[in-house]
């Protein structure tokens, strides 16, 4: 018999998460909401709750009608199981060598409404850890494998508690639309499973949606919360160009390298390009010299704002370029995990001087050493950097 718990209504949810979290360790697949809807979940590493996931997914995969007398009558899936991870981190350990554009997607939504579908290392990743229950449940026929990392509170309490990934199941009504309230899902289930968490209405209609990327291609497989116009902004590579007040050389070297991106592709959208400083107050001009020397280049530095490098900017960075070895240390003892996306500018691993203060030749001089440096930047970079979708090149 099925038990609804409402976490809406009740003292103690954590009491409600307790016992959900001990059905799951017993073997049993429970009905959770997400972010974008509502589905099952089980423990990957318990074998008798793959049995039970894989049984339900056999019966909704027959396609039940809603009248159907059975007792799953939700037929319309997302497609494989998914495998919920709990962290971007932890999800490093599952796509091992991911390239540039799954990282970036990683990244820049989850935790969130994105089901990214990838097929990963199985010799070097803990997928190929995975029992062969799990495999047979999460990985299509072109061997690629479904994976999320949830922004929900249910399914983060779940994962601080259990080890390891679990399976989840989207569930759709009889009409393939996402079910996306706890009264619609107890309608479909019936009995099929013990539990069913009530957490209202989900954030987000529409479902997750699902892409699949193989190198730096990616095709949209099911079109849920992000839209394509939104995937098109997410997958652009984002390249930071970071000094200490974010005010005179990293300004310049911004400037410098979307006109560079311009002049070599004929448009400057196929990258984001920002700046920041290491130490930099928020909402200051560039120096006027800063703006003299760009202006004598025809580019436009007068609506340039400071900002200091945070963890935003971390998230959405492929690249960041320092002035300095200084800054490049700084940034690596607050983020060590970015060793391989942090480089000084100069190719030698030396520093560009800070001109602050001094007359506009240093500047000229500053300048030119940059744009030097940046071209050089461009001409190295791999097929990799650019989405096929973007380049076009």
């Amino acid at each position: 018999m099925l038990t609804i718990l409402d976490l809406r209504d009740t003292d103690d949810p954590q009491d409600y998460l307790h016992r959900t979290i001990q059905t799951l360790a017993e073997g049993e697949v429970v009905a959770v909401p997400t972010e974008a809807g509502y589905g099952l979940v089980a423990h990957a590493l318990n074998p008798a709750a793959v049995e039970k996931m894989a049984q339900l997914n056999q019966k909704a995969s027959e396609g039940f009608s809603a009248d159907a007398p059975t007792d799953l009558r939700a037929g319309y899936l997302m497609g494989p199981c998914s495998l919920l991870l709990p962290s971007v981190q932890a999800a490093g350990d599952y796509l091992v060598d991911w390239p540039p554009l799954v990282r970036r997607l990683a990244q820049r939504c989850w935790p969130g409404p994105l089901q990214l579908e990838v097929a990963p290392n199985r010799s070097k990743s803990l997928t190929g850890c995975l029992c062969g229950g799990v495999s047979s449940l999460v990985a299509s026929s072109s061997g690629q494998v479904a994976f999320r990392v949830v922004s929900q509170r249910v399914i983060e309490g779940i994962h601080r508690y259990l080890r390891g990934p679990l399976l989840f199941l989207g569930l759709r009504d009889s009409h393939g639309k996402t079910i996306t309230n706890a009264n619609q899902a107890a309608e479909y289930l019936i009995d099929s499973v013990p539990l069913l968490l009530d957490d209202g209405p989900t954030r987000y209609g529409g479902g997750p949606t699902s892409v699949s990327v193989e190198s730096q291609h990616y095709a949209i497989r099911h079109q849920g919360v992000i839209e394509e116009a939104a995937m098109n902004q997410i997958i652009k590579p984002v390249v930071v160009l970071v000094c200490t007040g974010n005010t005179c050389r990293s300004p310049m070297a911004e400037t410098l390298l979307r006109e560079r991106f311009r002049v070599k592709f004929g448009r400057e959208d196929l990258v984001r390009v920002l700046s920041a400083g290491v130490a930099a107050g928020d909402g200051y001009g560039a120096s006027s010299q800063a703006v003299e020397v760009m202006g004598q280049r025809g580019l436009d530095l007068t609506g340039h704002s400071s900002q200091s490098l945070d963890d935003e900017l971390i998230k959405v960075a492929d690249v960041i370029l320092t002035m300095t070895r200084g800054h490049r240390s700084a940034i690596l003892a607050a983020w060590p995990e970015l060793a391989d996306r942090v480089q000084t500018l100069r190719r030698d691993g030396g520093d560009v001087s800070d001109p602050v203060g001094m007359p506009v030749e240093v500047y000229e001089a500053c300048a030119k050493q940059i744009d030097s440096e940046l071209e050089a930047w461009i001409e190295g970079l791999d097929d990799d950097f650019f989405p096929s979708e973007l380049a076009g090149l």
